[in-house]
């Protein structure tokens, strides 16, 4: 009989990711070898564990899923990156997949699919949910000068939304009364667009969107 494959868990929430663990636990061909809550310390423990398998979460605090998933891939090219998360924008997952992961789910995923799932990226197969395979499907099938002609296609639709009102000049206050969400929120988006931009302030970031033709005078609060 083979080894089990041996899988991190990585997911900010607590109660996720420990239903996550408690499920592939209970399977006899998966090993849970360890947990993790943030990017950062995802990247600590693959080092440390060498899982076959992480199962990598997006957005999270300290380092998000990408850059934890770009260095992780890196580093252990023998560690199969599985990403489950909320965002299914094809941003993500094309972000994901140039990041190095070698799948990508949805969290509506039930527990057969992610096993199937885990088994399969371990064996070096490229696996998608439904949707997400659909999504991968019709970027193909898109002639390529539609796709080049949004401006920083490696962002998301929504982080790309988030530098639009940046290069505005609204901060995170109006940022987050506009679009209806928290400011904790938008400050977790704005580091995001940041990192991925490599920009150093908002400034910065607003400068490069106007370039690419982003933003406009400052609307209304």
């Amino acid at each position: 009989m083979s080894e089990p494959v041996t899988v991190l868990v990585v997911d900010d929430h607590p109660v996720f990711r420990a239903g996550m663990a408690t499920v592939l636990a209970g399977l006899p061909d998966v090993r849970v070898v360890g947990e993790a809550s943030d990017g950062a310390e995802a990247v600590t423990e693959a080092g440390r564990l060498r899982p076959a398998v992480v199962l990598m979460d997006l957005r999270m605090p300290h380092l998000n899923g990408l850059e934890a998933t770009a260095r992780i891939t890196t580093a252990h090219p023998r560690t199969a990156v599985l990403i489950l998360t909320m965002d299914e924008d094809d941003d993500s997952v094309f972000a994901a997949l140039r990041a190095g992961a070698r799948g990508y789910l949805l969290k509506e995923a039930d527990g057969a699919d992610v096993h199937r799932a885990v088994l399969g990226v371990a064996r070096g197969e490229a696996v998608f949910g439904p949707r997400i395979a659909q999504r991968v499907l019709s970027h193909f099938a898109t002639p390529p000068a539609a796709r080049s002609a949004l401006p920083f296609p490696h962002l998301t639709d929504r982080e790309r939304e988030t530098l639009d009102l940046i290069s505005r000049g609204l901060d995170n206050a109006s940022i987050a009364r506009r679009l209806g969400l928290s400011e904790k929120t938008i400050r977790n988006r704005v580091s995001d667009v940041l990192a991925k931009l490599h920009a150093r302030t908002r400034t910065e970031a607003a400068a490069l969107a106007r370039d690419a033709g982003l933003g406009h005078p400052r609307p209304p609060a």
